[in-house]
C-alpha cells in the first residue's frame, strides 16, 4: 500500500474507533474522553496493531492540543487572567516548584535512580504538569468554566503549560553542570520575554486589523483559513524558538480575545477543535501498552495513588494560602491531581537523552495514562463527596465558605432586592434597578467584581452566595426579592434552595444556564426561571410579528403563556428516560432521598397544591414513583399522591425529618377548615427572650406552633423550653378562626394571655 494512502487509512481508522469508542462510552453515560482513550489503546500498536504510521498519527494529533488551546486562550483572555493572576502565577509557580523539590528529596532519601538530583528534577517536571485538555473537557461538559474553582484550576494550568517551555529547555542541560542548567534557564526565560513582547505588539497592531479585512471578505472559508494559519502560524514560531506549539497556540488564542471578532473566531474554530482533540486523546490510548499495564498493575497503581495524593496535598494547601474557601481548595486539589497529557513530550525527550530507561518510560506512561482516564470519575465524584460529608455536622462547618470575607458599610435593612452575581447579566440587572431608586445588595466572591462594586458604590457581601451567613448577612430574610445570575448550576440550585429556607415566602427568578435546568430550578421553588436563548427568540419573535401587522396586546399575550408554559413550546423533545437522566443529575448535588410514603398517610388523596409540603416542611418534591413503576418527573401542584408513592425529595436532614412526621399525621396537615401561617419575629418586639410555653397560644387558641427557622436550620416541632429570637420564623397551624384572631392580636397593640405587647408579623399570609 502506498504510503501515502496508508497514512489515510490509519487516520480514517483513528476518528473511527474514536467515535465508536465516544458513542460507546456516552451510551454507558460515561465520560466519552475515556471512550477516546480505550478506543485508541485498542487499534494501537500495543492493542490489534491496526495502525502502523503512529508517527504521523501523533504528529497529526498535536493539532488536537494546539486548537484545544488557542480555543481556551480566545475564551480566557487577558481580562480572565487578571481575575486569577495571583494564585495563576504564585500558586502555579509555587506548586511547580514545590512538586520538583519534594520529588528531588523523596529520590535522594529513597535512593530511587541513584544519587543523581537530575533524574529527580525530571520527575518532578513530570509530575508538576497537571492535564489542560482533560480538566478543561471535564469543566466545559458541567458548565463550570466560570465558576471559582474552575478559574482557579485553569489559571493553574495556564502557567503550567506555559512553564513546558522553560521545562524543555532545561532538560538537555541535566547532564551537565549547575552553569550549564543556569544559562539554560536564563536563555529560556530571555526568549519567553522576547515572545511575550512580540506578542503584546502584534496582539494589539497587527492582529486587530488582519481580522478586520478578513471579516470584510464575509468569506467563512478565508476567515476560518486566516485563523487557523495565525494560530498554527505562531505556534510553529515558538516551536521554532525552542518553546512548545501549546505555548504558541494559548498566546495566538489569548491575542484574538480582546478582539471585536472573538466570539465568531471560537465559533469556526470550535469544531475543528472538537475533532482533533478526539485525534489527539485517541493518540494518547495508542502510546499505553495494555500488557504491560496488566503486568505491572500493581506498581502503576501503587504510583496512582501516591501521584493522586501527593499533588492534591500540594495543591489544596496552596490554594487555600492565597485565601479561596476551603471547598474551592479542596476541589481544586482533586481536579489537577493527575500527570497532564504534556508529560508525555517530557518523557519521550527524557527516554531520548537517557534520563531514563525504557521500562521507567513505560511505567510514567502508563500512570500517566490511568490518572487521566479517573479523572472525569473524580469530577464527577466531587458533588457526591461533599453532599457525604456535608452531611456529618462536625465537617460542614468546615466546608462552607460561611463567614462573608467584606460587607460594605451602606446594606439596606430590609425592602430591597438580593442580586446573586456580578456577571453581565448581574451587572446589567442592577443597573436597571438602580434606575428605578430601589435599594440592592449584591453578593459574590470575586475580587475583581467586588471591587467594582465598590467604585460604582453599590451595597455588597463579599461571600459565597451558597452560604447561610452570606445570605442573612444580605438580608435574605427581609428582601422583598431575590435574582440569581450564576454560571454555575450547582451554585445556582444550591443557593435557591437555602434562600427558601431562611424565606420561604421571597420572591425568587433565576437564570437557567441549560435549558435542561428549567424544571429543576421550577421545583425547587422560583418564581420565575429565565433561560436566556429562550427570551431572546421570544423577543425577536415579538419584534417580527408586531412588524408584521399583530396586536401588540395579542403577541405579549402569546410570548406570556410560553414563559408560563416554562418555555415547553421551545424546548426540544425529550424521552421519559431522558428526563429522568437529567433531573437525576441534576439532584446529585443536592441531598436528596426516595422516601416511601407509609400506608394510610393523611397526605394520600391531597394534590401537592393543598398538601404544600415545600411551605410545610422545606423540602422540594422532584419526582414520584407509582406503586405500579410509573415515574412522574417534576410533577405539578395538581397531581395527586396515591398509596404506596414514593417521593424523591430535596432538603436538609431536619426538613426530611419534617417531612416523615408530616406524613405520618404527626402533625397539622391543612384542611378544609385549617391552615398554616408563617411569622417573622422582628428585632423591636417584646416578645424576644420569652419561650413558647410562656405565650401559651397553644391552650388560648388552639393554635400550634409547628416548626422554627433559626439561623438557616429546620426545627421541627420546638419544645415549650424554646426561647424566641430576632429573625426567627415561625410557623403556627390551626383553624382558620383562630389564626385570623392571632393575627389581629398580632397587628394590634391588644395584649397578649401573658400581659405583654404582641409580636408584629412580616410579610405573612394565611392560606
Amino acid at each position: 500500500m502506498q504510503e501515502d494512502f496508508r497514512l489515510i487509512v490509519d487516520l480514517v481508522s483513528v476518528l473511527a474507533v474514536a467515535a465508536c469508542g465516544g458513542l460507546l462510552a456516552a451510551l454507558l453515560r460515561q465520560p466519552v474522553l475515556l471512550g477516546y482513550l480505550i478506543g485508541g489503546m485498542i487499534v494501537g500498536p500495543a492493542g490489534l496493531g491496526l495502525i502502523k504510521e503512529v508517527i504521523q498519527v501523533e504528529t497529526l494529533a498535536q493539532f488536537g492540543v494546539a486548537f484545544l488551546l488557542f480555543a481556551l486562550g480566545v475564551e480566557f483572555s487577558f481580562a480572565e487572567l487578571k481575575k486569577v493572576k495571583a494564585i495563576a502565577l504564585g500558586g502555579g509557580g509555587l506548586q511547580i516548584a514545590l512538586t520538583i523539590l519534594i520529588t528531588v528529596v523523596v529520590c535522594g532519601i529513597t535512593g530511587a535512580w541513584g544519587a543523581l538530583p537530575a533524574k529527580g528534577v525530571f520527575l518532578g517536571s513530570i509530575l508538576s504538569l497537571s492535564s489542560t485538555a482533560v480538566v478543561l473537557k471535564c469543566l466545559m461538559e458541567r458548565n463550570e468554566t466560570e465558576t471559582p474553582h474552575g478559574q482557579v484550576m485553569l489559571g493553574i494550568l495556564v502557567v503550567q503549560d506555559l512553564a513546558l517551555g522553560l521545562m524543555l529547555a532545561v532538560l538537555p542541560a541535566l547532564h551537565e553542570p549547575g552553569e550549564a542548567i543556569g544559562i539554560a534557564v536564563v536563555t529560556a526565560l530571555v526568549r519567553i520575554g522576547l515572545f511575550a513582547a512580540g506578542a503584546v505588539v502584534a496582539g494589539i497592531w497587527l492582529i486587530p486589523p488582519l481580522l478586520r479585512l478578513l471579516a470584510r471578505t464575509e468569506s467563512r472559508e478565508l476567515f476560518l483559513l486566516g485563523v487557523v494559519t495565525l494560530c498554527l502560524g505562531i505556534a510553529l514560531l515558538t516551536e521554532y524558538l525552542g518553546l512548545s506549539i501549546e505555548m504558541g497556540a494559548f498566546v495566538a488564542g489569548l491575542m484574538i480575545s480582546e478582539v471585536e471578532y472573538a466570539d465568531q473566531t471560537l465559533t469556526y474554530v470550535e469544531p475543528l477543535r472538537d475533532i482533533f482533540a478526539s485525534l489527539f486523546f485517541a493518540a494518547i490510548g495508542m502510546l499505553i501498552d495494555p500488557v504491560f499495564l496488566w503486568k505491572n498493575l500493581e506498581l502503576i497503581l501503587g504510583l496512582v495513588a501516591l501521584v493522586f495524593v501527593g499533588k492534591f496535598l500540594i495543591i489544596t494547601p496552596l490554594v487555600k494560602l492565597f485565601r479561596y474557601p476551603l471547598k474551592t481548595a479542596l476541589i481544586a486539589g482533586l481536579g489537577l491531581a493527575q500527570i497532564g497529557e504534556f508529560s508525555f513530550v517530557l518523557a519521550s525527550e527524557g527516554q531520548a537523552l537517557g534520563l531514563v530507561s525504557r521500562t521507567v518510560y513505560l511505567l510514567i506512561l502508563g500512570t500517566t495514562a490511568v490518572t487521566l482516564m479517573l479523572t472525569p470519575f473524580v469530577l464527577r465524584l466531587v458533588p457526591l463527596l461533599f453532599n457525604l460529608a456535608e452531611s456529618m455536622p462536625w465537617l460542614k462547618p468546615y466546608l462552607e465558605d460561611v463567614q462573608p470575607r467584606d460587607v460594605s458599610d451602606d446594606l439596606p435593612l430590609k425592602d430591597h432586592v438580593v442580586v446573586c452575581g456580578y456577571g453581565r447579566v448581574g451587572k446589567n440587572l442592577v443597573k436597571l434597578l438602580q434606575q428605578h431608586q430601589l435599594p440592592v445588595v449584591v453578593i459574590d466572591q470575586s475580587e475583581s467584581r467586588i471591587q467594582k462594586l465598590r467604585e460604582a458604590k453599590v451595597p455588597y457581601v463579599y461571600g459565597n452566595c451558597i452560604s447561610f451567613h452570606v445570605l442573612e448577612t444580605a438580608g435574605v430574610n427581609h428582601a422583598k426579592g431575590m435574582a440569581i445570575a450564576l454560571p454555575d448550576p450547582m451554585s445556582t440550585r444550591l443557593c435557591l434552595k437555602r434562600a427558601l429556607e431562611l424565606c420561604p415566602e421571597l420572591d425568587l427568578v433565576v437564570r437557567a444556564t441549560q435549558d435542561k435546568n428549567i424544571e429543576v430550578l421550577y421545583q425547587l421553588g422560583a418564581r420565575e426561571v429565565v433561560q436566556p436563548e429562550f427570551e431572546a427568540s421570544l423577543e425577536m419573535a415579538t419584534h417580527l410579528l408586531t412588524g408584521l401587522g399583530l396586536s401588540p396586546a395579542i403577541v405579549q399575550r402569546e410570548m406570556q403563556q410560553i414563559r408560563k408554559d416554562h418555555y415547553l413550546q421551545l424546548r426540544p423533545e425529550r424521552s421519559a428516560s431522558e428526563v429522568s437522566r437529567d433531573l437525576q443529575q441534576a439532584t446529585r448535588d443536592l441531598n436528596r432521598r426516595w422516601y416511601p410514603l407509609p400506608s394510610g398517610s393523611p397526605l394520600i388523596g391531597m394534590s401537592l397544591e393543598e398538601a404544600d409540603m415545600r411551605y410545610l416542611t422545606g423540602v422540594s418534591l422532584m419526582a414520584i414513583r407509582r406503586a405500579n413503576g410509573e415515574e412522574v418527573d417534576f410533577p405539578n401542584n395538581q397531581t395527586r399522591i396515591e398509596e404506596g408513592d414514593r417521593l424523591l425529595v430535596v432538603g436538609a436532614d431536619e426538613e426530611l425529618a419534617a417531612l416523615a412526621e408530616l406524613a405520618l399525621g404527626r402533625v397539622a396537615v391543612p384542611g378544609e377548615n385549617s391552615a398554616c401561617q408563617w411569622i417573622t419575629i422582628n428585632a423591636d418586639t417584646p416578645v424576644l427572650g420569652k419561650t413558647l410555653a410562656d405565650i401559651n397560644i397553644g391552650d388560648q387558641y388552639g393554635v400550634q406552633v409547628q416548626a422554627i427557622r433559626r439561623d438557616g436550620k429546620f426545627i421541627r416541632s420546638p419544645e415549650g423550653q424554646m426561647d424566641l429570637r430576632a429573625g426567627d420564623q415561625v410557623l403556627l397551624c390551626g383553624s382558620l378562626l383562630s389564626l385570623n384572631k392571632l393575627q389581629s392580636l398580632f397587628t394590634t397593640t391588644s395584649a397578649l394571655p401573658f400581659s405583654i405587647p404582641i409580636v408584629k408579623v412580616s410579610e405573612a399570609e394565611t392560606l
